[in-house]
């Protein structure tokens, strides 16, 4: 592809916000503001149909770094910790094959959000700028709703008090002074939108909460009625925070919303300073950027907040993509892909070295020739061993592992409404995605649904 400089490997940059959904970064919520976003993806391509491996950080990071989905590896939940477990340094991670390549590589903020090996970290970083401390600060006792992760804090300290300040301070730092004549690699892993709910005031401070609109568009009385029992349980993973923060308290669910919303502009704006910082560069034109989101997030739809469900609110995880030079500015592809597919991606267009396993995802190579190009492959994502959804450009399909099924047709119910799996004149869609079902299943590495 001659998307690049002659004879020069582009730079590659991923920043990657915490379970950011699609209110802000594609307009999903009437009140949303990221306008920093808004910028960048009128100089990018972006994919609103991207899913993700896992409906869970965890999870999701290693099929990311890896190139594999949770049943090749075991890795299906949070607190799975697949990193420092038997067998899985088998699986070359996407900054050593960077690293490997010749690159200089960063990491910061919220990586792989797992433990690894100290030979691991060294194989995957030239500049190692660390987690910078986690989720905190935390809810407020005087606002908390359900402890101190489940509330909203308009916070008055300094802004260095969040890990994200820190992070993007230092990757701006790394920014300025690596020298132009060798490629780099960074990954840039922000904590928020992530609970909890806590930002500088200025981000609450652009929301009037009595004028944000509930309930959102995807939530309706009774729409979990035609939900098999597997799917009824998952939505209820997160405990009291539906009980306490749902249709029967309002005013908690608007504080909820309020939060999220000012938490997702703190993380529009700390995405701006970073790619203010990427501007700067002369070699810019020479740079590929990625910006995404581990997983999707709930914020009532299905009378479930969180993740760790199989359906579209939890698994879509929009991608937007700035190839070098500008091309396909502003344009958007229909298409249906994975997170699985970036590392594919990279690996054809920077020639990355092979990494000892093959990729379960696809290359989009094509699609950054032509976005509308054909592309007849389904989205796959997986929740516990023999938990899963398909995705492609109509259907959404979810079996569990009792063989209950859930099948939405998204060109007249985009928010999942309509459960058909029991109509028998569903029975071919049925079939065609039963097909997909993996044969084998890797054992659990163990966590947690929630």
């Amino acid at each position: 592809m001659a998307l690049f400089a002659a004879n020069r490997p582009p730079n590659v940059v991923i920043i990657m916000a915490d379970d950011m959904n699609d209110y802000g970064f594609l307009g999903a919520h009437p009140d949303a503001l990221t306008p920093r976003l808004d910028a960048f993806r009128r100089e990018a391509l972006t994919f609103p149909r991207t899913y993700c491996p896992a409906p869970a950080c965890v999870p999701s990071r290693a099929a990311f770094f890896t190139g594999l989905n949770p049943h090749r590896t075991g890795a299906y939940l949070n607190g799975s910790d697949p990193w420092d477990k038997p067998g899985f340094d088998r699986y070359e991670s996407m900054p050593e094959l960077f690293r490997r390549r010749g690159y200089a590589t960063w990491g910061g903020g919220k990586v792989f959000h797992a433990k690894i090996t100290e030979a691991r970290r060294s194989a995957a970083w030239t500049v190692d700028a660390g987690a910078n401390g986690g989720f905190g600060p935390h809810v407020l006792p005087a606002d908390q709703i359900d402890g101190q992760w489940w509330g909203a804090t308009s916070w008055t300290g300094p802004d260095s008090d969040f890990p994200d300040v820190r992070t993007l301070t230092q990757a701006r730092e790394f920014l300025a002074r690596h020298e132009d004549g060798k490629p780099f690699f960074m990954f840039v892993g922000l904590w928020r939108p992530h609970t909890p709910f806590t930002a500088p005031k200025r981000f609450f401070d652009l929301y009037d909460p009595a004028r944000l609109r509930l309930p959102p568009a995807g939530w309706r009385h009774g729409d979990l009625d035609d939900v098999p029992p597997e799917g009824q349980r998952l939505a209820g993973v997160w405990g009291q925070r539906w009980t306490t923060s749902g249709v029967d308290h309002p005013e908690a669910w608007r504080r909820i919303l309020h939060g999220y919303l000012a938490c997702t502009s703190f993380a529009d704006w700390a995405i701006g300073e970073v790619l203010d910082g990427l501007r700067q560069r002369a070699d810019y034109a020479n740079t590929l950027v990625i910006v995404t989101t581990d997983n999707g997030y709930h914020l009532g739809e299905k009378d479930h907040f969180e993740k760790s469900t199989l359906w579209e609110a939890s698994a879509r995880t929009p991608l937007a993509v700035r190839l070098p030079g500008g091309r396909h500015a502003g344009q958007i592809s229909p298409r249906v892909i994975g997170l699985i597919d970036v590392l594919p991606t990279l690996a054809q267009l920077c020639e990355l070295p092979a990494p000892g396993h093959a990729y379960d995802g696809r290359t989009l190579a094509p699609l950054l020739e032509d976005p509308s190009s054909a592309w007849p492959y389904p989205a796959f994502t997986a929740h516990r061993d023999r938990s899963a959804a398909w995705r492609d450009e109509r259907w959404r399909y979810i079996r569990y592992p009792d063989d209950t099924e859930e099948l939405y047709d998204h060109t007249v119910d985009p928010h999942e409404w309509h459960n058909l799996a029991p109509s028998p004149v569903h029975h071919e869609v049925l079939q065609r995605f039963r097909t997909l079902w993996p044969e084998t299943w890797a054992p659990s590495l163990g966590g947690r649904d929630g």
